[in-house]
């Protein structure tokens, strides 16, 4: 019986590698030229134009993230979000300070956030320091978004990342945030907080034919502030 377990478990095993080595990562057509020579002497404008662009080809949702934080014991854990603004101050993102996220940015306030754009074979990784909005800006933040949105917020409020005791609680959380939602448009989560990723390294990373990948990273001079710019291989 061992035996007959043991072979059925290999064999699902190597199915799945089999699937793995099978798999593309795009569906072919034309790979977007980039030469980082034309590249621009801060980040922001280069990173604003591909998201665009990648809106533009048909990414579905190419404002979601992956936003990468630690705790206090360096141990690191990783989320999708939303973008809610990049300028000049740096990348914009929301969540309640008592969620996982919120808690391990008040222990250690750096993270890292990562784009990746099928289609146009494109990704951008950004890393800096993560500063707090002050509340009125949080609240700000929190109205400018959708209904679905501030209803989510508002059911998470004080609640996000803890365990669950069953859907149904979740169910009537809901409800009772769509409820307020509808009476109070204007209403607000007082854990809501907006985050700013303040970057001191970005690095755009665009696919070539032959993985002759093309690589552009920025880094920020500690002393003057001024942005670098170096190749990298890939």
């Amino acid at each position: 019986m061992g035996g007959t377990d043991n072979e059925a478990a290999e064999e699902a095993a190597e199915e799945f590698r089999t699937l793995l080595r099978g798999l593309r990562v795009r569906d072919g057509g034309e790979l977007p030229a980039f030469d980082p020579a034309t590249a621009p002497e801060e980040p922001l404008p280069l990173f604003r134009r591909w998201l665009r662009e990648a809106a533009e080809a048909g990414v579905p949702g190419p404002h979601t993230m992956t936003l990468a934080t630690a705790d206090a014991d360096g141990r690191p854990s990783l989320r999708t979000v939303m973008l809610h603004d990049a300028d000049d101050r740096g990348w914009h993102f929301g969540t309640h300070r008592t969620s996982r996220k919120g808690r391990e940015l008040a222990a250690h306030p750096y993270a890292a956030l990562g784009f990746h754009w099928t289609a146009p074979g494109r990704q951008v990784r950004i890393g800096g320091r993560v500063t707090a909005a002050d509340p009125a800006e949080s609240a700000a933040d929190l109205r400018g978004r959708s209904p679905a949105a501030l209803t989510a917020a508002l059911a998470g409020a004080g609640r996000q990342s803890e365990v669950l005791g069953s859907y149904e609680e979740l169910e009537r959380a809901f409800e009772a945030a769509r409820d307020r939602v509808e009476r109070e448009p204007d209403a607000t989560a007082p854990s809501w907080t907006l985050y700013v990723l303040v970057a001191d390294e970005v690095e755009f990373y665009q696919e070539e034919e032959h993985r002759r990948h093309v690589r552009l990273r920025y880094r920020r001079a500690a002393e003057s502030g001024d942005w670098r710019r170096e190749l990298l291989w890939p």
